[in-house]
């Protein structure tokens, strides 16, 4: 899979959350999204002070603030209530902050026009922990269907999707149904069809959850071969051990604030002592 991974550096196109392939022009407000050309490096996302509460008065987050690099592989941990199925949502802006600001490459995510947010929803890609998969589209159709969606031509269609497909270990499977698959080929096939559009961060949210432990790991792995290509990889989980084992920057909440960001961190429980050696406490740069 290296070898494939390696390939992919050269054969993968930066995308623009404002030049889809639904025809509409790139302004200038979209710009800003795909801008890597500044020397200084923007956080890709950085949460400012950032409270939410739902409309019967339940408070999901409270004055969180952190900054997320591009490139780096965060792992989002906390028990069940903690809030970060809220904060993956006011990153995907599927929700907006009560209070404070959420942005992407120094965009406030809401001075985005609504229906302009499929543009911007093209630099993220998700994996589930149900897969999310058509049950009548083979593993090729199901990655392919992303692609489709924003009207891309077939014959892009046919080369991107086998490569995609190849990184993902997978090549020899592109005419099964998820039927046919085992839940971790099944998860890979989600992981591609994340990755077909290019995207500038994975969100992987509880993406083991239905696996055994040996294709737990294989989708671990997978993940930090995505982030060494540069993806930047945001991992919500209540795996300890893979968290553990990913040995990467840990954000851990608790009751909708931030208990914890450790640099080399591993999964601490609200009130624990940080067991990483050498962490380092982040949360602004």
């Amino acid at each position: 899979m290296n070898a494939d991974m390696d390939n992919a550096r050269t054969r993968m196109p930066e995308t623009d959350a404002g030049n889809g392939a639904t025809g509409e022009p790139m302004t200038s407000d979209y710009q800003t999204y795909g801008d890597s050309s500044s020397d200084i490096a923007l956080p890709i996302i950085r949460f400012d002070d950032v409270s939410k509460a739902y409309p019967d008065g339940t408070p999901a987050l409270s004055s969180v603030s952190f900054d997320i690099l591009p490139g780096e592989f965060v792992s989002l941990v906390g028990a069940s209530g903690a809030g970060k199925s809220t904060l993956l949502k006011l990153i995907y802006s599927e929700v907006e902050p009560t209070s404070g600001a959420v942005s992407f490459n120094g965009r406030d995510l809401s001075t985005i026009n609504r229906k302009h947010l499929p543009y911007y929803r093209r630099n993220i890609g998700t994996v589930f922990q149900d897969f999310k998969l058509l049950p009548q589209k083979t593993a090729f159709e199901n990655v392919a269907y992303a692609l489709e969606v924003y009207g891309s031509p077939t014959d892009e269609i046919l080369d991107e999707v086998p490569q995609i497909l190849d990184i993902v270990d997978l090549g020899a499977k592109a005419g099964n149904l998820p039927k046919q698959l085992s839940g971790g080929e099944q998860q890979r096939v989600a992981i591609a069809r994340a990755l077909i559009l290019q995207p500038k961060i994975i969100i992987a949210d509880e993406p083991t959850g239905n696996l055994d432990p040996v294709s737990a790991e294989g989708i671990i792995d997978l993940l930090l071969e995505i982030n060494q290509l540069g993806t930047t990889v945001i991992l919500a989980t209540h795996n300890q051990a893979l968290v553990n084992k990913v040995g990467r920057r840990v954000i851990a909440l608790d009751r909708g604030r931030v208990a914890s960001d450790e640099m080399e961190g591993r999964y601490v429980f609200p009130g624990a002592v940080p067991a990483g050696k050498g962490t380092k406490k982040r949360t602004r740069v």
